[in-house]
């Protein structure tokens, strides 16, 4: 099989973008040579991550995650601006990274922020690596901003979950852009093993308690009923509407070779517990689509 080069642009869509792990994974075993990445909050991140060479030490790291490590990583601030600063996350982040300039990565890389006071879709092409990740998965009101000279960027999927147009002059064989937001009655049930059980009560106990700290800040009369939708679950599921709304006007005007689609409800937006369970998804998402191709 001959190499194809690609451009691969990797959407937006919390844990789901785990996923994308998976089907990097499965791209390069069928011989895709990723030229060119454009990525969207977490596409943003897991994009890097594989630009600079680190996504295997990325993904044993969030493989061996138990509940208690994923506590102690949130950082909550509750302040006006994020309930959690994401200082720790991106700590270990760093490490791995280091201090890495995007021009100097091997491949063409462009990281899509929000400039939330200009209202504009930022293109980071040029500068710190660490730093066009953490403005680019800053989801609003979760992460605290990240602020790159004068501008205040946040997450990069509130104006394009799924950045093909950075990819548009890329010298290329073709375009794969991987969705996590598709809408599919298909369901893909994967083996959990009762650890992974046991980390995922641990998770949403963890994610419990910040939902009362941050009811504390807005007080109601109304009685509190956590056995219903919470906050963050109203979060994640606002955040795919929009998205979804999104994504459909964004292809209108540009339409990718391929797109790979991971569905929505595969795990809830901040279900980051299920790393295992999401790249085993992407992989056989990645090699369905793949086995399409007449190459």
């Amino acid at each position: 099989m001959n190499s194809k080069k690609i451009s691969l642009v990797l959407g937006s869509g919390g844990a789901r973008g785990y996923a994308h792990i998976g089907v990097i994974e499965e791209l390069e075993k069928s011989d895709y040579e990723i030229a060119s990445i454009s990525g969207s909050s977490m596409g943003a991140l897991i994009g890097a991550l594989y630009a600079c060479g680190k996504l295997q030490e990325y993904k044993d790291w969030v493989l061996s995650l138990d509940f208690i490590d994923v506590a102690k990583l949130l950082d909550l601030s509750l302040s006006k601006t994020g309930f959690i600063q994401g200082e720790k996350v991106f700590k270990v982040i760093e490490e791995m990274i280091g201090d890495v300039m995007i021009e100097d990565l091997p491949i063409t890389y462009t990281a899509v922020a929000t400039d939330l006071i200009r209202q504009k879709e930022v293109w980071i092409q040029e500068g710190k690596l660490l730093d066009a990740i953490r403005a680019s998965i800053a989801i609003p009101t979760v992460f605290t901003p990240k602020k790159l000279g004068k501008r205040f960027l946040v997450d990069g999927g509130v104006l394009n979950p799924l950045p093909i147009a950075p990819t548009i002059s890329d010298n290329t064989d073709m375009t794969i852009a991987v969705s996590l937001n598709v809408i599919t009655p298909k369901k893909y049930n994967i083996d959990t093993k009762k650890k992974s059980k046991k980390k995922k009560k641990g998770f949403e106990k963890i994610f419990f308690d910040i939902e009362k700290r941050v009811q504390k800040l807005f007080p109601d009369d109304s009685e509190n009923k956590f056995d219903e939708m919470g906050m963050f679950e109203i979060m994640g599921q606002t955040i795919d509407i929009m998205q979804n709304a999104i994504i459909e006007c964004k292809m209108a005007g540009y339409t990718p070779d391929m797109i790979i689609g991971i569905p929505n409800d595969v795990c809830g937006f901040y279900e980051f517990d299920r790393a295992s369970e999401i790249i085993e998804i992407g992989k056989i998402i990645a090699r369905d689509n793949l086995k399409s191709l007449d190459v």
